[in-house]
């Protein structure tokens, strides 16, 4: 058993990433801002020097918001071809707020999982 299953009680990875929390006790806050990672839990002191998501997130956003919007807009044009100010109306805002609000979910997830599959010690140990 490791040391931190010993102190501190299994947290869900995905559930913690989603609500900006611990990947470790699931209580402190793992973002600072908006986007940018704190340097360690207010809670149990973990270090979040091993948080590096990446350009991750951003993948995942363009391709999943991407998919949904191109999607919607492609149906909207054949069922009942707007204009293109109706088409730029809807889907630039509604395609940053999507990514918006996703890219922060989306790297609370990565970095949680990233801690539960002890994805950072490889690279520690090469001395990166």
């Amino acid at each position: 058993m490791s040391e931190d299953q010993a102190i501190w009680p299994p947290v869900e990875p995905i559930a913690a990433g989603l609500k900006g929390r611990c990947p470790r006790c699931g209580e402190g806050r793992l973002f600072s801002s908006f986007l940018s990672v704190g340097k360690e839990c207010g809670v149990c002191r973990l270090d979040y020097s091993f948080a590096d998501a990446g350009d991750g997130p951003a993948v995942f956003v363009i391709l999943i918001i991407g998919f949904v919007v191109v999607g919607l807009a492609l149906w909207l044009e054949v069922n009942y071809g707007p204009p293109l100010w109706l088409h730029l109306l809807l889907w630039i805002p509604l395609t940053v707020a999507l990514g918006l609000g996703s890219l922060r979910l989306i790297k609370g997830v990565l970095i949680t999982l990233q801690y539960r599959n002890k994805a950072a010690e490889g690279r520690l140990d090469k001395g990166e």
